[in-house]
This record gives C-alpha cells, structure tokens and sequence, in this order.
C-alpha cells in the first residue's frame, strides 16, 4: 500500500504543490509532499497556481519549492511526475526509485499535464482541472486497492 506519495514536476511552484494539496485533501491519512527536479528552492508557489487553487477551494499557502534528490525520494513509496521526459530523468539519474515513479496522469490514458509556468490564466485553470481529475482517479484506485487488501 501507498502510505506516502511524492509529486513531482521541474521547477515545483505551480503543478506539484497543486497536485500535492489535492492529494493532502483526498489523504488526509497519507504524508504527501512536493519537490521539482530543477527546482526554485525556497520559492512560494506561484501566484496563478496559487489564485487558481484558492478558487477551487485549495490553498498552496505555505509552500516552498524543494529538490528532488535520491534521499528525499528514498522516503516515499510512490513518486507521481507530470510528464514522460520526467520519468526519463528519474530512470537516468535515480534509477534506485525509478522503479515506483508513475505519471500524475496515469488512470487518464498517461496524461502528460504540461507546465503552465510563464502562461495565460486559460492554461493554469486547464491544469489545475487536469490535475485535479488525476488526483481523483488517484483517489478512486488507491481506495479500491485499499477495500481489495481488507
């Protein structure tokens, strides 16, 4: 079972904290957190991410952008990317978690949810309606894995 979750993205101030707090929201059980691969450490969440989250009900109030790195990945049993060429990254350069990286996307045909860094607002609500899918087809699996085991 998947008792901590990883999302990851490239610099993780718009896509992973949206899909992080989604998941915190459907898990309130579960340790889920955020980090990009080349990411903005330190940085809040960007503003449109965050105004599009809040008009949906999430807040990314508090976040800070984080690193990836083989031990931070270490400590989580799945890692959810947003793009193919991230889960080439992770094979290549951490292939040691490689093995449980899967794409945000995946119960929706492997969506690849594109980065709406530097883009119209049209673009940030478009992904935060693709993410916020994702995060409820994660919901929908995790919990009938959970319901199987019992």
């Amino acid at each position: 079972m998947f008792d901590s979750i990883l999302v990851v993205c490239i610099g993780n101030i718009c896509r992973s904290p949206t899909g992080e707090r989604l998941l915190r929201r459907a898990f309130p059980d579960k340790k889920i957190d955020s980090a990009g691969l080349v990411a903005l450490v330190g940085k809040e969440a960007d503003a449109t991410a965050a105004e599009v989250a809040a008009a949906h009900g999430i807040s990314l109030e508090g976040h800070r952008g984080k690193k990836f790195t083989s031990q931070l990945a270490r400590q989580y049993d799945l890692i959810l990317v947003m793009e193919k060429s991230h889960l080439e990254h992770i094979k290549r350069g951490y292939p040691e978690v490689s093995g449980k990286a899967m794409l945000f996307g995946h119960w929706q045909d492997q969506l690849e949810i594109a980065d709406p860094y530097k883009k119209s607002r049209e673009m940030f609500e478009l992904v935060y309606k693709q993410l916020a899918q994702s995060a409820a087809r994660w919901e929908l699996a995790l919990n009938k894995n959970r319901k199987e085991i019992r």
